[in-house]
């Protein structure tokens, strides 16, 4: 029962990671009808630039936390502004071409992106500052850390206002309407051209929470972390519905409490032969499931193809 419960909780804050990513790659498909497969390298950016800028202010003497916290307000700026360049130099000029095109592109923005941190940084893993206490808790016979809670509430409260604006402002109505319709938003008086790279932004600024959350977490932070991130937060988005909100939430979280509890009990049920660091196979197995069984996803809807 211990086992099964720390598994729930590891499970519940790679969840949480997972969903903030998944988030950024619904809004652009449920905009665009595009998958940015550069997003997991923007979790990285976003990572590797919260580093950067948190070792220099501890450099200069400031507090760990807060060094670490105004270099996570550094990559969120850092983040968006590479989501807003790579939306207009990238995939805006691809906006009328055949699907493949943006597709391959993403592909092509990813390796770059990839290949540009590592000049950059190096291809060795750099130890991640901690931002809070390591402080932990017992609940049930199980281990919690103030830095699992603090994830899990951020990640809980940057997901619930992203679903208020989506659903409860003028700038969500918007994207709204140029989801269902650019065209005839266009019409009505939308600037699509702001909303798409506002959109592009948004997803950014949630890559860089989530990458400082990873960094954080497991204490390193590498030039290659966004690639298996980004396709889990990719299957995590399929599973609950590419283009929905609340179904990126759910498949996050799901995926999480899945990876951990086969990760857990893998080891038990092939009698040993495999073991917890083919977790990885999880996300995989759950993808084809969906993609066999349910396209749509399990908050998905089934739609015409845009033409």
């Amino acid at each position: 029962m211990d086992i099964f419960l720390q598994q729930l909780i590891n499970g519940l804050v790679q969840g949480s990671v997972y969903a903030l990513v998944a988030l950024g790659y619904t809004m652009v498909y449920g905009i665009l009808g595009l998958i940015n497969f550069a997003h997991g390298e923007v979790v990285m950016i976003g990572a590797m630039a919260a580093l950067a800028v948190g070792n220099g202010l501890i450099a200069l003497g400031l507090p760990a936390g807060l060094a670490m916290l105004l270099g996570l307000l550094a990559a969120i700026v850092i983040c968006m502004a590479l989501g807003y360049t790579v939306e207009r130099v990238a995939y805006r000029p691809l906006r009328h071409a055949p699907r493949l095109a943006p597709l391959i592109t993403a592909i092509g923005v990813s390796i770059v992106l990839q290949n540009l941190a590592m000049m950059i940084w190096g291809r060795e893993y750099h130890p991640f500052p901690p931002l809070i206490s390591s402080a932990t808790h017992q609940v049930g016979g199980a281990v919690i850390s103030d830095l699992q809670i603090l994830i899990v509430l951020t990640a809980l409260a940057i997901m619930g206002g992203l679903l208020f604006l989506v659903h409860r402002s003028k700038l969500g109505r918007a994207m709204r309407a140029v989801a269902e319709n650019p065209a005839v938003a266009a019409l009505m008086g939308v600037d699509i051209n702001r909303v798409i790279s506002i959109t592009f932004m948004l997803g950014s600024a949630l890559a860089a929470v989530a990458g400082v959350m990873v960094g954080a977490n497991y204490g390193i932070v590498h030039y290659y972390m966004g690639f298996i991130l980004g396709l889990k937060a990719f299957t995590a988005a399929v599973l609950g519905g590419i283009g929905n909100l609340r179904g990126a939430m759910l498949g996050g979280l799901l995926l999480g409490l899945i990876e951990s509890l086969g990760a857990g009990y893998i080891g038990d049920l092939t009698g040993g032969f495999l073991g917890s660091h083919y977790q990885d196979v999880f996300a995989f197995f759950v993808l084809i499931g969906v993609l066999v069984f349910r396209p749509s996803g399990l908050l998905g809807e089934t739609v015409a193809e845009r033409a």
